[in-house]
């Protein structure tokens, strides 16, 4: 990795600039010393026993001095190189030492100009520059960032909040900024047809490109380049946070990974998430499982392939072919849709609280009717929805082997009230808009073909299986449930125009703390299913259903 040398003594000490004015350093201790408006004490560290009691017992809000003050003291010593004077300036100073630490001597950063930008209440903007460098070679950074001011716990003291974000937006707690060879090489990720896929023509895409080339660059046959880059910690790698280069200081040779993905279909699901906040959709071909377009309308995290949200009455394709394989319901047989049913302690309703007397499977399947589902709770035995999304539907085992991470869905054994609640897709029951396309793939396929993104004859991935599939009659009055949805129900306004083979099931998912559900929408059209959700969107008909029928309207 080479000499890094003594980056904190090669450094110029330079004051830090705040709001355009340069702040004089006294006596070389990096902050100047303001007489803080509520107690007169200086934040220099030394204290009379006036100012001392002072400082034990400051409350109430920070006062305009109290924040200048102290992101003056943080920054004017970061920049000069002092870790120890910019750790004790925040919070938690054994933590923002070692990151500030390794700033300079891992990260490589150099020659550091920090200049404040207008306080707004407790945040101070600052922009930073510098210079990263590496065995001879250097390049310009640039970026900003935020910290906070808050008062220590115990004496009351102002302080810098302490976050690893303060030092660059991107990095979570426990990561860490790193420059040299970078560890893997640069891929070039195409799609099905050969084209280059980027973030600049598919936004959506720069978390599956860090994740491809986590996987792939070893194998994809590229050379590594030197970068700053992001080096996750552990709460960064369970929430599957794949590192991230931030600065290339030498281009690396890419090798190349040829993805499932449409570009058509892609351009379509980028451009159908950028109507709504917090939208996401995935597209699937039913008879391979290939995956034609993820797009989030947050590209931060892949919530398409990894959230984990409750999906609502879309799950109620799971548990109605439960039923269905049960004998618990058939599609035009009575079957009880009352206004309430109470079931384990809790009371269940419809949307509305609507009832529907003398009516079908068929009929509750289409409306929605929660109460239809939570009925037959007690004729279910706790296992039975997590042994059907597991062996009929291929949910919930964690086997995928897609390519990139996600997450395969969480159905978990439960009982009483939180079971029935999971059968109308609550409860503990958690999926994101790739599970649920797989499973309108699976209806329309007829089996369970596990999603992938990459071609397993790439590296020699084997894809997970389901144990069993539907009964035909089962799969027969499935098909013609989501058919009717599609043109008679729930879906149908969405669904208008959509021509073909088609099925869909909407759903809304309640969340605690938000006052619009979240709404959920999944359907197929010939070979192409597709799903997705809005995030505080409202009901999924309204919501996430349209996008998705664009989705199946454009794929052909």
């Amino acid at each position: 990795m080479g000499n890094r040398g003594h980056i904190a003594e090669r450094r110029k000490t330079r004051p830090a600039v705040l709001g355009g004015v340069i702040a004089v350093v006294v006596g070389g201790a990096g902050f100047g010393a303001y007489a803080l408006s509520g107690g007169g004490a200086a934040e220099d560290g030394t204290r009379t026993a006036s100012t001392q009691q002072q400082a034990e017992t400051r409350t109430g809000p920070l006062s305009a001095a109290e924040v200048t003050t102290t992101a003056e003291r943080f920054l004017t010593a970061w920049q000069s190189g002092k870790v120890s004077e910019a750790a004790a300036a925040t919070d938690d100073p054994k933590a923002a030492a070692a990151l500030l630490t390794g700033y300079a001597k891992d990260a490589r950063i150099e020659d550091l100009t920090l200049t404040a930008g207008t306080r707004a209440g407790d945040e101070v903007p600052f922009s930073v520059k510098g210079t990263v460098a590496y065995e001879g070679l250097g390049k310009p950074l640039a970026y900003d960032s935020t910290l906070t001011v808050i008062r220590r716990a115990g004496d009351g003291a102002p302080r810098v909040d302490w976050r690893a974000a303060v030092v660059h937006p991107d990095l979570k707690d426990g990561d860490r900024l790193v420059t040299g060879e970078a560890g893997t090489p640069p891929v070039k990720a195409l799609d099905r047809n050969g084209g280059e896929l980027t973030t600049a023509k598919y936004p959506s895409l720069g978390t599956v490109l860090d994740s491809l080339r986590e996987k792939y660059g070893e194998q994809a046959g590229g050379t590594a380049g030197v970068e700053l880059r992001v080096v996750r910690g552990k709460e960064s790698e369970k929430a599957e946070l794949s590192d991230k280069t931030l600065l290339e200081l030498r281009e690396g040779t890419p090798g190349t990974v040829r993805t499932t993905l449409d570009p058509s279909l892609q351009a379509a699901a980028e451009a159908q998430v950028a109507k709504k906040a917090r939208a996401s959709l995935v597209a699937l071909r039913a008879s391979t499982g290939e995956i034609l377009a993820v797009a989030n309308s947050s590209h931060g995290f892949n919530t398409a392939f990894q959230g984990s949200l409750a999906p609502g009455s879309t799950m109620k394709v799971v548990t109605a072919s439960l039923l269905l394989d049960k004998g618990l319901a058939a599609m035009d047989e009575k079957h009880p849709c009352p206004k309430y049913f109470s079931y384990g302690g809790w009371k269940f309703q419809n949307l509305d609280k609507f009832q529907i007397d003398d009516g079908t499977f068929r009929a509750s399947f289409a409306r929605s009717c929660n109460t239809a589902f939570i009925s037959q709770a007690p004729e279910l035995e706790d296992d039975d929805l997590t042994e059907q999304s597991q062996q009929v539907f291929g949910l919930a085992k964690n086997d995928w082997q897609v390519g990139v991470p996600t997450f395969d869905g969480a159905v978990p054994v439960q009982s009483k009230a939180p079971m029935a609640a999971s059968l109308i897709g609550q409860g503990g029951v958690r999926m994101n808009p790739l599970n649920m396309a797989s499973v309108s793939a699976t209806v329309r396929a007829g089996v369970f073909r596990q999603p992938y993104l990459v071609s397993p004859e790439v590296d020699g991935r084997k894809l997970a299986t389901a144990a069993r599939t539907m009964s035909a009659g089962t799969l027969a009055q499935l098909r013609e449930l989501m058919s009717y949805t599609a043109t008679a129900g729930t879906a149908a306004e969405a669904m208008a125009g959509v021509s073909g083979e088609i099925g869909a099931k909407t759903g809304s998912a309640e969340v605690d703390g938000q006052k619009k559900p979240n709404g959920w929408f999944t359907a197929y059209r010939g070979d192409l299913a597709a799903a997705g959700v809005v995030q505080q969107g409202g009901h999924g008909g309204s919501t996430a259903g349209p996008l998705v029928a664009a989705l199946l309207k454009s794929g052909g």
